[in-house]
């Protein structure tokens, strides 16, 4: 038996096929080299905004055209989690709809109307060995925060973190199989282990330089010791504290993926969110001063119902003065469930779009100049695949790419000299 695994989404979701990967080849079977060729199609779905939904719905029909006659199709992730009644009785091409937890070789399809009891627990299942040198790893799942915009905490719950020894564990698996660079994810990576410290009251934490103990901080210094890079993604702005920086710094992985989402204080109150753009533009200028070759990514959401001009030109100004080396740009989706769904002064969608191009050409700009500015400089870069390689600055599936010599062995750490440019992508020569 044969099965085939489609996925959608953020690398939270790819993390979740690697398991569902390894828990078939538990049971039998093995993966197939296509769709065409499995009796098991999985499609692990999103749902975070409408344009995901649509794209995962897209890939469920594809695949069933594609699927063999006798083949079984069914769909997990995040939509058969929030949506899985109406999936079922919405594709009768489907064979089943199972939420997360659940097996996927059952006979009939299910009804998530009411939660079933999970019959694994999906973070902590093995996974098969990664073809690539490096791996993400999930470390929570769910989130204790409740921004006005985001469903997640309606269908993945409240954060529930992984112990040390089961995070650790899985890290020493996929590096004794050639992975070099480990990059963590969570829906709110800084607040890693606070549910546990608490059990799990349900509440989201605020670190900033309010002293005590911050969990994340040693388990990064524990893997550091065990892997070549550490790389930290979807850091909530408040839970940068100092501590978190000094251990980032130190770990000679100098990236900054910090989760802001807009510069404008009254839009980040609407979006229930902490912050505003004086005291990230601080953060920031902190850990330029101490190091002037640190990597700064973030996201940001155009047209949150009540966005003003005054609010897009404070973004403007921010990622000017900001200078991130990559940003990614969103229109607001309104999502069931959540704060923003009910609120008034919603954004026309062309104006939305308009703010997007606008804050998009200013950053395209922004990024391409430094990664201009990194001609003549030697970097140390991991070779993903043949040909193709990574600095520190550069995060796996998201960031640009550096080309080299397809001769570089896959898996090797190789100082390099960056000799050109091409917009988002490096092009370097082994020195």
């Amino acid at each position: 038996m044969q099965y085939w695994i489609e996925t959608l989404g953020c690398p939270k979701n790819h993390v979740d096929s690697d398991k569902l990967a390894g828990l078939l080849e538990s049971q039998g079977y093995a993966a197939a080299t296509s769709a065409e060729a499995a009796d098991l199609v999985v499609a692990n779905t999103c749902a975070f905004i409408e344009a995901a939904r649509e794209e995962s719905i897209e890939t469920v029909l594809e695949l069933a055209e594609r699927k063999q006659d006798g083949a079984r199709l069914v769909v997990t992730g995040c939509m058969a989690e929030r949506y899985g009644e109406e999936l079922a009785n919405a594709l009768p091409e489907v064979d089943l709809v199972a939420g997360f937890g659940e097996s996927l070789i059952q006979s009939t399809p299910v009804s998530l109307r009411s939660r079933p009891v999970s019959s694994f627990d999906l973070l902590n299942l093995p996974r098969p060995v990664t073809s690539t040198p490096w791996a993400y790893v999930k470390i929570a799942e769910g989130c204790d925060r409740r921004c006005g915009f985001c469903a997640i905490p309606t269908f993945r719950g409240d954060q529930r973190s992984r112990s040390t020894e089961e995070i650790l564990l899985e890290a020493r698996s996929l590096v004794g199989g050639g992975v070099r660079e480990l990059v963590l994810i969570a829906q709110d990576l800084a607040s890693w282990g606070h549910d546990r410290r608490r059990a799990g009251r349900g509440e989201a934490v605020e670190v900033l330089d309010e002293g005590g103990t911050q969990p994340l901080i040693e388990l990064t210094k524990t893997l550091s010791r065990e892997v070549d890079r550490v790389r930290l993604l979807y850091l909530y702005p408040s839970g940068l504290t100092e501590g978190l920086i000094e251990t980032i710094l130190e770990s000679g992985v100098p990236y900054f993926d910090l989760s802001l989402q807009h510069a404008s204080r009254p839009m980040l109150r609407a979006m229930r969110r902490w912050g505003d753009g004086a005291r990230f533009l601080e953060r920031i200028a902190t850990i330029r001063q101490a190091e002037p070759d640190a990597t700064f990514r973030s996201s940001f959401i155009l047209g949150y119902p009540g966005e003003t001009e005054d609010d897009q030109r404070e973004l403007l100004n921010f990622l000017e003065e900001a200078q991130l080396d990559w940003a990614g740009f969103f229109t607001f989706s309104s999502e069931e469930g959540t704060f923003a769904n009910d609120l008034g002064e919603q954004v026309p969608h062309e104006l939305a779009l308009e703010r997007m191009r606008e804050v998009s050409e200013l950053q395209d700009a922004i990024t391409a100049r430094r990664r201009d500015a990194l001609v003549g400089s030697r970097q140390e870069l991991l070779i993903d695949s043949p040909g193709v390689g990574r600095s520190v600055r550069e995060c796996p599936e998201i960031d640009g790419i550096v080309m080299v010599d397809s001769s570089l062995a896959v898996g090797t750490l190789v100082d390099c000299e960056i000799v050109a440019s091409h917009g988002t992508d490096l092009e370097a020569v082994r020195v």
